[in-house]
């Protein structure tokens, strides 16, 4: 059986010596706009699309309400020596002119207090500017000895608008392990299970040749061990169920504005996997609301959050 909980968790507070308002990214270069700019902007972004009430709360304090959503997922085969295994995952955080340092402390705190074995950050890891890529080896710095077993990282479609070299780059020398359609054995070959990733399906289109090729992934690891797949979006979901036990991704934000029962991310996303558990041939599918904001920096109905996956023994 399936289960979700969640716990509230608020954002680190900003130094003593900081400027009073300060929600965004310290280290902005300077040709950009000030943070009060920035601010304005959100405010007034997003009251053109969703109403000044719900826009005020979405900027300022929607895209700051994190959560940690618990989801326990059971995978047929997996040893008993691994049950209870847990892949803390953040994904969608978009660092750059709306997501910096701030964030960043907050997102260490609830990686601190998820408890990771292993942490897997599942892409979109840079908003469009690859200038922010030095803060991404900052950040996976600071969160990597929070994990026994360290960070494991795939693309988003944004990290190659920012610059996937830089990208790459940066979570190397900052130790992570970078999954292109690639894959290792988390514990031993007897009785472990194999951690898989894909390349975004959005490189099929910005540099061809390349593309999720979950067969590329599958021929790195022994063929009769568990199989948990990293993909950033979701709508790789019904090529890869029925070949995989779980698969985690992010890109959608949960649609990111949601105003009661109208969620248009549901009407514009294939399949509808939008955020949460879904099932298809046997497999699982969590889909990550993210972290950060794409376009306005708003959320509404649509919480932040980091997952914490137990895996558990069938």
């Amino acid at each position: 059986m399936l289960a979700l909980a969640t716990e509230s968790a608020a954002p680190a507070p900003a130094p003593a010596e900081a400027p009073a308002p300060a929600p965004a990214n310290a280290e902005a270069a300077p040709a950009l706009p000030t943070r009060r700019d920035f601010l304005t902007q959100a405010v007034t972004g997003s009251a053109l699309l969703v109403g000044s009430g719900s826009s005020f709360y979405g900027a300022v304090f929607g895209r700051h309400d994190y959560v940690i959503e618990e989801v326990p997922v059971r995978i047929p085969g997996l040893s008993k020596r691994l049950d209870g295994y847990t892949l803390v995952q953040l994904s969608d955080i978009h660092f750059g002119t709306f997501v910096g340092d701030a964030e960043m402390r907050a997102a260490e705190e609830l990686v601190r207090k998820a408890r990771p074995d292993r942490i897997v950050l599942t892409g979109d890891l840079l908003d469009n500017d690859a200038r922010y890529a030095e803060m991404l080896g900052r950040f996976v710095r600071n969160i990597a000895p929070l994990a026994r077993d360290g960070v494991v990282a795939i693309p988003g479609n944004h990290d190659w608008y920012a610059g996937i070299d830089e990208v790459v780059a940066a979570l190397q020398a900052a130790g992570a392990r970078v999954l292109r359609n690639d894959g290792f054995v988390i514990g031993d070959e007897k009785d472990g299970f194999s951690l898989l990733g894909v390349e975004d399906v959005w490189a099929r289109r910005l540099a061809p040749g390349n593309g999720p090729n979950l067969d590329a992934a599958l021929a790195r690891v022994p063929k009769d061990l568990p199989r948990v797949l990293l993909c950033h979006n979701p709508v790789f979901f019904p090529e890869a169920a029925g070949q995989v036990a779980l698969q985690l991704s992010g890109h959608t934000h949960g649609g990111q504005v949601n105003l009661g029962a109208l969620q248009p991310g549901k009407l514009v996303l294939p399949y509808g996997y939008v955020a949460g558990l879904y099932e298809r041939n046997g497999s699982r599918l969590w889909v990550n609301r993210g972290f950060g904001t794409a376009g306005p920096p708003a959320r509404v109905g649509a919480p932040p959050e980091v997952t914490r996956v137990v895996l558990v023994s069938a």
